[in-house]
């Protein structure tokens, strides 16, 4: 199976030694996709329901870089500075990806200054 590196200029270029998206197969990993406006690389919105709104935005530009869906996603990973957001995460993000909600694990972890949130995303698709 050939590994496939995705970009896109609808999600902001990685500022690390990292690819935004890889595919082998089926599976397509989405690399943690933080706040920031593609071309620009500012953060967008102060609030997490904002951040949460353009990180996901970022995750799914690159799922349609490789060929997949919201619908395809399997898992997806959101990352918090603060567990104090939560809720206010939970109500963008379901607005966001609407049902059925894929599986989801929420970490609480410092990120680079004023960014609140990053969500990475796992996706299987039909072949």
């Amino acid at each position: 199976m050939t590994r496939t590196v995705l970009t896109t200029e609808h999600a902001p270029s990685p500022p690390a030694p990292l690819s935004q998206g890889i595919r082998k197969g089926p599976v397509l990993q989405v690399s943690g996709q933080l706040p920031y406006e593609p071309g620009t690389g500012e953060i967008v919105g102060t609030t997490v329901a904002e951040q949460t709104t353009r990180a996901l935005s970022n995750v799914t530009a690159v799922l349609e870089a490789g060929g997949a869906s919201s619908g395809d996603v399997v898992m997806l990973r959101v990352y918090l500075t603060d567990p104090a957001h939560l809720a206010e995460m939970n109500a963008a993000y379901a607005a966001a990806v609407g049902e059925p909600y894929p599986a989801r694990t929420t970490v609480y972890t410092p990120l680079p200054p004023g960014v609140l949130v990053e969500v990475d995303a796992l996706a299987v698709l039909d072949d």
